[in-house]
């Protein structure tokens, strides 16, 4: 028999994953798995039990919760010696990785695409010591996802990042920035950074044309508007991120590895898929290629390579 170990964040989203939990465990017994269940105790547990299961015999890693705790046990995988796959079922309130791998909303849909599905490679990030699925980002609105209540992002949705990141629009303050890629360096002041590799970001950007295992990150650079013209065509552009965008405010680039540098005596902070990453004045990102196989029943061929 094959053994599993189900990780849970019981408090993620609108925390009704508990409910499902005796109807989750009976259908991975019936598709043949000895499951152990772990519910998640502090911050950083899913990293230290996925580790746990990577090096104890388990075939299986299963995490329930939202991305902050996908990217916790995707902490865990990367520091162990053998690696196994990766199922995900989607509990949280945003959940814009799932989206991008189309894995179902529903928790019984979410597990028959694990037990039914195959290992997929896909591409993650490092940003420091850290790992994350899907987005790093600096600058305006950055906070909002770690610092917006869960108990309105459960009433609200995705729309509580969105009105939250409204009432900061008359502080937000340019970041003195030096970013290094490739052979590039740019030297700017910007309102807004990030690094993606989704096509879903807070439920509510959308960004087109990119593959979950090409090694390659898309990249996004804000600078502040200075008028309510120039925000409608930042705003314009970002509701769908392509090569078609406005240049005078934004750039947009792919990269496997980029060098951001602080050069504003103030401390920049990042979020790491939607939670607090750090504020460190030197930051290091670069794409794991392949690194983790999730378990994924019908593949989405546009953002995959093969």
């Amino acid at each position: 028999m094959k053994k599993l170990y189900f990780i849970i964040n019981l408090v993620a989203g609108r925390a009704t994953i508990g409910y499902k939990i005796g109807e989750i465990i009976d259908e991975f017994n019936k598709s043949g798995y000895e499951v152990t269940v772990r519910i998640t105790q502090s911050g950083d547990d899913a990293s230290i039990q996925t580790l746990y299961a990577c090096e104890n015999g388990f075939d299986v890693v299963v995490c329930a919760g939202g991305d902050g705790t996908l990217s916790q046990c995707l902490s865990g995988f990367m520091k162990a010696e053998k690696k196994i796959p990766i199922g995900y079922i989607p509990a949280g309130s945003t959940n814009d990785f799932a989206r991008t791998l189309g894995i179902p909303k529903t928790p019984m849909e979410a597990v028959h695409w694990i037990t039914d599905g195959e290992p997929v490679q896909c591409d993650i990030g490092s940003f420091n010591d850290k790992y994350f699925t899907y987005i790093v980002a600096f600058g305006a609105f950055t906070n909002v996802t770690y610092e917006t209540s869960q108990q309105v992002k459960n009433i609200l949705g995705h729309a509580s990042y969105l009105l939250n990141g409204m009432t900061q629009l008359s502080t937000v303050r340019s970041k003195r920035m030096r970013i290094e890629y490739d052979d590039n360096i740019i030297e700017d002041d910007f309102c807004f950074g990030m690094v993606t590799n989704s096509a879903s970001v807070a439920g509510l950007l959308s960004i087109n044309d990119f593959l979950l295992d090409d090694g390659l990150f898309e990249v996004t650079l804000i600078k502040k508007p200075t008028n309510i013209v120039q925000l409608q065509k930042i705003v314009h552009s970002l509701l769908n991120i392509s090569e078609e965008i406005d240049r005078e405010y934004i750039k947009f680039f792919r990269t496997n590895k980029i060098i951001f540098t602080s050069l504003s005596d103030e401390q920049i902070s990042w979020t790491l898929d939607g939670e607090f990453g750090g504020d460190m004045p030197v930051n290091k990102i670069e794409n794991c290629n392949k690194a983790v196989s999730f378990m994924i029943g019908d593949k989405p061929e546009n953002i995959f390579l093969d």
